[in-house]
């Protein structure tokens, strides 16, 4: 039976977390603060780890870092009211595997957690395919949907959601090329509000902040290439560079 460690301080969303965990089959152990939680993932060995940051006696990051410093290779989950991205970065690069930011439902925690659990036991969910749980590995580029994030040449960006919506929407029509319109109508939609999607200039602006993150040379794409005069066209396989 898999072990999971649920550590937060606020009682209503624990043993709501125990609960739903303990109806889904998992053997479940909690702790209330930072240095329980360390003792407790030391001495019982957990498959997976439920971590909140704002803990009292030690926080989330002490507590991830202590466990990652004693060998424990439990999957951990940070579970957190904050959802910046240099909070996010910090995490992955202690040691999670997750970060799922706070408020958020039992059924989004319990697929994350089953995702990072098939990823660790090397049933990688969505390696390959372009799905809205996974990862995907495109060139030299490992985009994670689940955290919000990719790593090329070992380094480490965090994607917001519209650039996440933007470049999974280009990986599911590699080498098509794409009008901004259409990027528009399908990526974007009608603005909340107003009922009017937005210019194809919104379009120009995500896919520089994307080139800047999955290409080496922005100025010279050879993923995400210009079609001047239409649009775009992503391509996995590095294309010739081209100005964009």
């Amino acid at each position: 039976m898999t072990r999971v460690l649920v550590v937060e301080d606020e009682e209503p969303i624990r043993m709501a977390l125990v609960d739903t965990l303990t109806s889904e089959g998992y053997d479940v152990l909690e702790a209330a603060d930072g240095e329980a939680a360390v003792r407790i993932a030391l001495v019982e060995d957990p498959d997976a780890v439920l971590l909140d940051l704002m803990l009292p006696r030690k926080d989330g990051f002490e507590v991830l870092r202590a466990l990652r410093e004693d060998r424990l290779t439990a999957t951990v989950l940070i579970l957190s009211a904050r959802g910046e991205e240099l909070d996010r970065i910090r995490g992955f690069e202690y040691g999670a595997d997750d970060y799922v930011v706070k408020p958020f439902s039992t059924a989004e925690v319990l697929a994350r957690l089953r995702a990072a659990l098939a990823r660790k036991a090397g049933a990688t969910p969505g390696v390959g395919e372009v799905d809205d749980v996974g990862t995907i590995r495109f060139g030299d580029v490992d985009v994670d949907f689940n955290a919000y994030t990719l790593v090329r040449a070992g380094e480490r960006h965090g994607l917001s959601r519209r650039e996440m919506d933007l470049l999974r929407y280009f990986l599911k029509h590699d080498g098509e090329t794409l009008s901004r319109a259409h990027l528009v109508d399908e990526v974007w939609g009608p603005m909340p509000g107003t009922g009017e999607p937005p210019t194809t200039r919104t379009v120009d602006q995500h896919v520089m902040k994307l080139r800047k993150k999955i290409e080496v040379d922005a100025a010279n794409p050879r993923h995400l290439a210009t079609v001047h005069g239409v649009g775009y066209r992503f391509r996995k396989r590095p294309g010739t560079a081209e100005g964009g």
